[in-house]
């Protein structure tokens, strides 16, 4: 019987066909798994940034509706304390649909202040004038003024700032049609549209609040 030699293999052996038959991943193969980790990858990194720019939306949204309530809360504190200015003048001085003037003690001193309200493009202002000179008045270049909201889409939307009611108001009436009888003026409605980016928002985010100007009297 002819001898083998130990170097070779014989092919004809199980375990000859069994090592040549183990194989890895085909090419093929390879790419298909290549192209599933890929598309799997993709969704979760794309769910991952959504999430966070979702979240980071949200948390905007939250703190401009804060913002929004405090400024409106301002307006309303401001508004209800209203009375005849220091030299005898009606309590208020303009009611139009983005300005608001009228007279408040609001340092509490003995002289009453001239307050104004004005949406100047997207930016709401608080103007104070501080009665003075001998005999005592108003002078406009007094006039000491803060920014007290950004963003402000009202005048974009056709939207008032301001809406007026009389003495007859319940809460389902409408407001007074401008030119506005300033006298009828018993009751404003602050009505705040905010919105930072419209990419970002389907709709401006909306804040109002009702005040009844207390030192008012019904005729």
């Amino acid at each position: 019987m002819p001898m083998l030699n130990p170097k070779t293999r014989d092919l004809s052996s199980p375990a000859g066909e069994s090592r040549f038959d183990e194989r890895g991943f085909t090419l093929l193969e390879m790419i298909v798994a290549i192209g599933i980790f890929a598309l799997i990858s993709l969704s979760i990194s794309w769910f991952i940034i959504n999430a966070f720019r979702y979240n980071a939306i949200i948390w905007e949204q939250l703190k401009t509706q804060s913002d929004g309530r405090r400024v409106v809360q301002n307006v309303v504190d401001y508004v209800r304390k209203a009375e005849e200015s220091s030299i005898g003048g009606y309590p208020i001085g303009k009611v139009d649909d983005y300005e608001l003037v009228f007279y408040a003690n609001v340092d509490d001193d003995s002289n009453r202040e001239r307050v104004r309200f004005w949406l100047d493009g997207t930016t709401l202002n608080r103007g104070i004038i501080e009665p003075s000179g001998d005999p005592i008045q108003y002078v406009s270049s007094t006039e000491v003024s803060v920014q007290l909201a950004h963003d402000v889409v009202n005048i974009a939307k056709s939207t008032p700032l301001f809406y007026y009611y009389d003495q007859n108001y319940s809460g389902t009436e409408a407001s007074l049609v401008q030119p506005v009888n300033i006298p009828d003026v018993r009751v404003v409605r602050v009505q705040l549209e905010l919105e930072k980016d419209p990419d970002k928002t389907p709709v401006p985010l909306r804040i109002e609040s009702v005040v009844s100007i207390r030192n008012l009297k019904n005729n």
